[in-house]
Formats: C-alpha cells, structure tokens, sequence
C-alpha cells in the first residue's frame, strides 16, 4: 500500500478519515473490533453447518466419519497457523497497516473459493477445503497483526479494556454464526451452507476499507526509524500538532525503550535472550497463554457443542443447535462482561478466576456422564458446558490476546505474538481434531481430561505470570529490567513497581541502570552509535500516560 493518507484540521492536529485523539483511537478499535467479530464468526459458522443434512449431502466425505469431519474444520486452523507463521517471517516488513490489509484479502478470496463450489463431486470437497485453508491464512495474518496495532495504537488506561472488548468480539461473531446457521436450517439446502460461509465477506469488506485511509502504528515507524511519520501519528492519536511537547515526550520515551531492546533487525534469535530485557521468558509468557486457552478445552465447546448435544445427551440435531445457540447467549453475554473487570481485577486475577471456574465446570460435566446417566444427569452435564462457557467468554477468551500484544516489548513484538498466534492454532487443530474421536472413544473421559489440565495452570499462573494492568508498554519493560537486575520474581517486581507516567519512566530507568546496555540482546554497536544521555531524557512533565 502507498503513503499514509492524512489531513491537519484547523488547529494543525493531523487527521484519519477526519478524525483525531479519542475518536481515531475508536476507529482503530473499530477495526479490530470487527476483525475479532470476523474470527468468531469463522470459529462458529462450521458447527452449525457440519453435521446439518444439505451439507453432508453436497460433501458426503464428511458424513459418518468423525475424522473427515474434524479435518474439515480443523483445515481451517491450519490455514490460520500459515498465516501466523507468515507474520513471523515478514510481519516486521510488512508493518500492521499493510498486514492487516493484506490479511483481510486473503480471506475474501478464501470465501469465494468456498461458495463457488458446484457439490456433489470429490473436486467441489477439495475446492471447500482449500477455500477453508485460505480463510484461515487470512485470519492467521489478521489475529496476530490486529492486538498489536491496537495495542501500539492505545493508552495505557484504556489498553486491557479494548483489546479485551475486542476479544470479547469473538463470542458475539460466534453468536451470530450459530444463530444464522440455525436461521438457515429453514431455508432451501444450497442457502443452509452457502449464506454463512458468504456472510464472512461482509465483516472482511469493512475492515478492507477502514484500513485504505487508517495510520500505521507509530512504535513499528519508530522502530523502523521513520521518525517524521511516528511523530505526525502520535499528534493524532494524542489530538495534539505536531510540535507538541508532549508529543516529543511520548517519542522519546518510545525511542529509549526500542534503544534499550536493542536496535536493528530482529532475528528468530531475539526472541530466545535474556538480561534486562528478557525476550526469553516474555516470548514463553506470551505464547504459553495460547497454548492454555485452547488445551483448557474451549473449541471442543464451542465447534462441537451441537454434535456433543447429539452424541453425550441424545438431542435431535434441531435442538442441539438451539441449545448451542443459547450456549453463545451466555457466552456472549460473560465475554462482555470482560472489557470492565480487566483493569478492575486485572490479567492475574482474571487468568486464575476463570481457570478454577473451567476446571469445575468440567469436573461436572464428566461426572453427571459417568454411566449409567439418567435425563437428569445429562441436563447437569449440559449445565457444565454452559458454566465453562461462561467463565470462559469472561477469562480466557480475550487475555491470551492481550497478554502477549503488551507483555513483549517493541523489538520484538510483531515475531513474539506471531509465535503465541502460532501456537494458539497449533493447539486449535490439534483439539478440533481429537475432540470428536475423543468423545466417540472414552466419551465422559474427555472432559475428564480438560478438567485435568485446567487444574495444572492453575500453579503456572500464579507463579509466573507478572501483572500488567495499568501500565504503559514502556512500564512493562521496567517490570522485567526491574527483576532480572534485582534478581526477584517478576512477579514480584510488577508489584513493587510504583506506578511512573512517562517522565518518571525515563527519571527511574536511569536512576536504575535500566537504559544501559543488555550484552544479551542489543547488537553490538547499537549504544555507541547514539548514547543514551541526560539531554535526551530531560523530558517535559505533564506527560499523557
């Protein structure tokens, strides 16, 4: 894509779409927003399709053959892990504008690719599943692009609260796929399958051309030292000009944190060093969130909760998408419920809240379907299913899409949450595909199983997982520099840290020796070539935090 599109309005504050400070701050949101409704939609719309008469049908492969139908699903995830790894290998090109951009392309053209299938024949199977694949690449690129602009892109107040609402996005996409897809049922056997999967089109569209006219993430430019730029997309954001102290001062704490990761390009190496700036521990951090979400269990619920209805409880297929459209009700309803207690409670509190609630939720969902299990069990059993839900769409649906966009620092962020992304569909077809052997083998075992690594995070997060709430991206980075250099848990140096608005930031790094070279991740010559100095941290006071 071509140069950044921007208009100063009267009072010389740079503009998007004619728009500045808090309301280009909410077009950002509204972009990742609908990106995030977009891959729930997609993480919903096959539940209701694939095991539904006119489908199996048009791709008969599927019918009566639990591993077909979970490759059918899980190829989507495959995709999405393409397009993460795509992000790894060029996300720092690319920049989040033009990734985002591109990512929602690739999914447009996926779509197509699926409704113009002429079923039933083996080539219209294929034609679905490359077309599913392709989607997928798109999504990949897009979820982990879309948190790291928004949260390059937002204050540090604010930060937990959109991108949570944001993730919290995931559920109502997932909604309006099952209620669609149930809506469907009702209507000639081409509209069942073909209307959902074309439905996609309309959320990839709006994010297409928001994107032609919206700014690029300052930090990426000042990484990429293209200061002029950063500067004029700071004023925006901020609603200030560009000559604007405090725009300076948000610069210059943003320059120093990228002078203290280490300058030049990141390597697949970065991400594996230690010292002040601990790359290391952040990149596991923040990739351990995702492997956690999808291995507590959450996309065997939410894929298969129509077919777990048929099989587990023995409902006719038509009430099983009911009740696994009341089940997106609920989940809905908790995930939006996300966005306030973030900053209330914060990421720790949350993570562990939500973790008890899924492992008890599958501790009675296993237990009312040990046999033999009468009607009343089963309705425990499908009580189960809605409590993990609903902790769930309030816990760990949005966290592990937050956690690793602020946890890692600016050098490198773009490979650090493309590797968490990775790992979220790694582990996403890895349970899509199981799940339905899983259920037809050991049956009320499965949720034996989910409960059971649920109640092994529970230890991994309290103990090495640091608080974030509340603070700046700059802020965290002192969290990690405060800990390796006093040698304490870091999650105990994230509570001793005081709260610091970006004067005090630059004050308690140098008082610290948090600004000084790390042997262990910044390229020889990078300090040299531009000390840090007292002159370029004399910063004004008044700072927007």
């Amino acid at each position: 894509m071509g140069g950044i599109q921007h208009k100063d309005n009267a009072s010389g504050v740079p503009t998007y779409w004619g728009k500045s400070g808090k309301q280009l701050q909410l077009l950002v949101a509204i972009v990742a927003t609908t990106d995030f409704l977009l891959f729930g939609y997609d993480q919903g719309v096959m539940s209701g399709i694939i095991s539904a008469r006119p489908f199996t049908e048009a791709f008969p492969e599927v019918k009566d053959d639990s591993t077909y139908e979970g490759f059918v699903t899980a190829i989507y995830a495959v995709g999405c892990f393409l397009g993460a790894c795509f992000i790894f290998v060029a996300g720092d090109r690319l920049g989040r504008r033009n990734a985002i951009f591109l990512g929602a392309s690739v999914m447009i053209i996926g779509v197509i690719i699926q409704i113009t299938c002429v079923p039933p024949n083996s080539g219209a199977t294929a034609q679905f599943i490359i077309g599913r694949c392709i989607t997928g690449i798109g999504n990949g690129i897009n979820t982990s692009t879309v948190p790291t602009y928004q949260a390059e892109c937002s204050k540090a107040k604010n930060r937990g609260r959109v991108i949570c609402f944001e993730g919290g996005c995931v559920a109502i996409g997932t909604l309006i796929a099952y209620w669609l897809d149930y809506g469907c049922t009702y209507g000639p056997d081409e509209l069942t399958w073909r209307f959902p999967i074309a439905f996609q089109l309309v959320f990839a569209i709006i994010v297409l051309v928001i994107m032609i006219k919206m700014p690029e993430s300052p930090r990426w430019l000042l990484s990429h030292n293209r200061q002029d730029e950063a500067r004029t997309i700071l004023a925006g954001l901020s609603d200030l000009p560009r000559d604007d102290p405090d725009v300076e001062v948000q610069m210059n704490v943003i320059l120093d944190a990228i002078k203290a990761a280490g300058m030049g390009k990141t390597k697949f190496a970065d991400l594996w060093t230690g010292g002040k700036t601990q790359h290391r521990r952040r990149t596991i951090l923040g990739a351990s969130s995702q492997m956690m979400q999808q291995l507590s269990g959450c996309n065997a619920v939410i894929y298969y909760f129509p077919i777990l209805c048929q099989s587990a409880l023995g409902t006719s297929h038509n009430m099983a998408l009911l009740l696994g459209g009341i089940n997106m009700v609920v989940y809905a309803i908790f995930a939006s419920t996300s966005w306030y207690f973030v900053e209330k409670f914060g990421r720790r509190k949350l993570y562990l809240i939500g973790t008890l609630g899924q492992m008890v939720a599958m501790i009675i969902t296993f237990a009312c379907l040990i046999p033999p299990s009468d009607t009343g069990a089963a309705n425990g059993a499908a009580f189960g299913l809605f409590l993990y839900i609903a902790f769930f769409g309030a816990t760990w649906l949005p966290l592990p899409w937050l956690y690793p966009a602020e946890i890692n620092p600016l050098k490198t962020r773009a490979k650090a949450n493309a590797t968490s992304t990775i790992q979220n569909w790694l582990w996403n077809f890895f349970i899509v595909m199981i799940t339905p052997v899983l259920v037809s083998q050991i049956g009320w075992g499965t949720y034996l199983f989910f409960g059971a690594l649920n109640a092994i995070f529970i230890p991994i997060i309290y103990f090495f997982y640091p608080e974030t709430a509340g603070r700046s991206l700059e802020e965290i980075d002192l969290i990690f520099a405060k800990g390796y250099t006093e040698k304490i848990s870091y999650v105990k140096a994230a509570q001793d840290l005081p709260a610091l608005d970006e004067h005090a930031i630059a004050r308690y790094a140098r008082e610290h020796g948090y600004l000084e070279g790390d042997e262990e991740s910044t390229p020889e010559g990078s300090f040299k070539e531009k000390p840090v100095t007292n002159e370029n941290l004399t910063m004004p006071r008044n700072a927007q935090a």
